[in-house]
C-alpha cells in the first residue's frame, strides 16, 4: 500500500511494521478499551486501508472508506500534545474528504474526553473548542471480573453454570486445544461460513441483509488474524467434539490488569458449547496474563448480543465515543 500525503502531512500505510510504534504510544496511556491495541485495528483493517501518522507527538491512527477519512483511535499522546494534534486531524481530513461531515474520530475513551474538556493549553481550550465539535455515546465495552467469569458463583451465574454441566454430561469426549494458526486454519474457516450461515436461517430478511454487510468484514478479519497471528502475539484455544472443531477463540492483553477476548465462534447447534469455551477461555487469561479483569468488547449495537454480555454481570461497563465537527 502507498503512502497518502495530505495537506503536507504523510501518512504511513498501517501494516505490520507499526507495531511497534503504536505500542510505543499505547504504553504511555491508561486504557483498557479493547480497541487501544495494535491488533485491534489491524485485524478489523484486513478488508480496509488504513494509515498513520506522528503529529504533534501523537500517534494517529487513520482510515479510508470510500475515499473519506475518518479516525479509528484518538490521538494518542500525551494530554498536553492531544487536543492540538486533533485539531490537525480534523484539518486532514477535511482536506482529504468531500465534505467536512465525514470527518470524526471514533472510540474515545472518557478520559480523553475529560481531558480534552479540562485542557489548559495556551490558545483555545477543548471548552472552547466544544462549540465547533459534538461528543456523541457510542457503544460501551463489558468488562468482567475474571475470577467471575472462572467460578460462576452465586445465583446470577446459575443457568450459565447449568448450561456448562450439561455440555459436559452431553460431550464427553469433548477436549480443548491451544489455537495453532496453521494447524487449525481450515476448521476454524469452516466453522466461520457454518455459524454465519446458521445465524441467517433464524433472522428477519432485512436483519440478514445488514448482517451480512457486516460479516464480510469479520471474515477477513478473521483471516488476517490466522495469517498473522504469531506476529500479533495472541493466544486462543479450540474445541473438539467427536473429532469436529466446533469452537474457536482468541484474545490479547490490553494493559497491565486487563485481557481482551477479540473473537470467539461456536457451532449454535452444540448447547452449551459457548458457555464453556468463554469460561476456560477466561481461565487461560488469567494464567497467562494475571489478568484481574476480561474485556469481551461492546455489542455492535446488537440487542441479543447485549444481553448475552449483560447476563454475565460485567463489573463495569466502559462508555466510547466519537467526536464530530459541528
Amino acid at each position: 500500500m502507498a503512502k497518502l500525503t495530505v495537506n503536507k502531512h504523510t501518512l504511513k500505510p498501517f501494516g505490520l511494521d507499526a507495531k511497534p510504534v503504536i505500542e510505543k504510544y499505547l504504553a504511555k496511556l491508561d486504557v483498557d478499551i479493547s480497541d487501544y491495541t495494535f491488533a485491534a485495528n489491524y485485524i478489523w483493517l484486513a478488508n480496509s486501508s488504513g494509515f498513520y501518522a506522528i503529529i504533534n507527538k501523537c500517534f494517529c491512527l487513520f482510515v479510508m472508506t470510500g475515499g473519506e477519512l475518518t479516525m479509528l483511535l484518538p490521538p494518542l499522546g500525551k494530554k498536553k500534545h492531544v487536543t492540538e494534534a486533533m485539531v490537525r486531524c480534523f484539518d486532514i481530513m477535511n482536506k482529504n474528504n468531500s465534505s467536512r461531515y465525514y470527518a470524526r474520530i471514533d472510540y474515545v475513551q472518557a478520559s480523553m474526553i475529560e481531558a480534552f474538556v479540562q485542557s489548559t493549553d495556551e490558545g483555545e481550550s477543548m471548552f472552547e473548542m466544544l462549540e465547533h465539535y459534538i461528543v456523541e455515546k457510542k457503544l460501551v465495552d463489558y468488562v468482567y471480573e475474571a475470577d467471575n467469569l472462572i467460578e460462576l458463583r452465586g445465583n446470577s451465574y446459575h443457568t450459565k453454570r447449568t448450561e456448562i454441566n450439561k455440555f459436559i454430561k452431553s460431550y464427553a469426549d469433548h477436549r480443548i486445544e491451544v489455537l495453532d494458526s496453521v494447524k487449525h486454519h481450515d476448521e476454524i474457516m469452516h466453522l466461520f461460513n457454518k455459524w454465519v450461515s446458521d445465524r441467517v436461517k433464524y433472522m428477519p430478511k432485512e436483519e440478514a441483509e445488514l448482517f451480512l454487510d457486516g460479516i464480510h468484514q469479520e471474515r477477513h478479519a478473521v483471516k488476517r488474524m490466522l495469517k498473522h497471528y504469531e506476529e500479533l502475539q495472541l493466544i486462543g484455544l479450540v474445541i473438539y467434539i467427536d473429532g469436529e472443531l466446533k469452537g474457536f477463540t482468541a484474545g490479547e492483553r490490553i494493559s497491565a490488569d486487563t485481557a481482551a477476548v477479540i473473537i470467539e465462534k461456536t457451532d449454535f447447534e452444540v448447547m452449551g458449547c459457548a458457555q464453556f469455551i468463554f469460561r476456560a477461555f477466561s481461565k487461560m487469561l488469567k494464567e497467562h496474563y494475571g489478568s484481574t479483569y476480561i474485556n469481551v468488547g461492546d455489542d455492535m449495537g446488537f440487542e441479543n448480543l447485549r444481553k448475552v454480555k449483560m447476563s454475565y454481570r460485567p463489573f463495569k461497563l466502559v462508555a466510547k465515543y466519537t467526536i464530530y465537527q459541528k
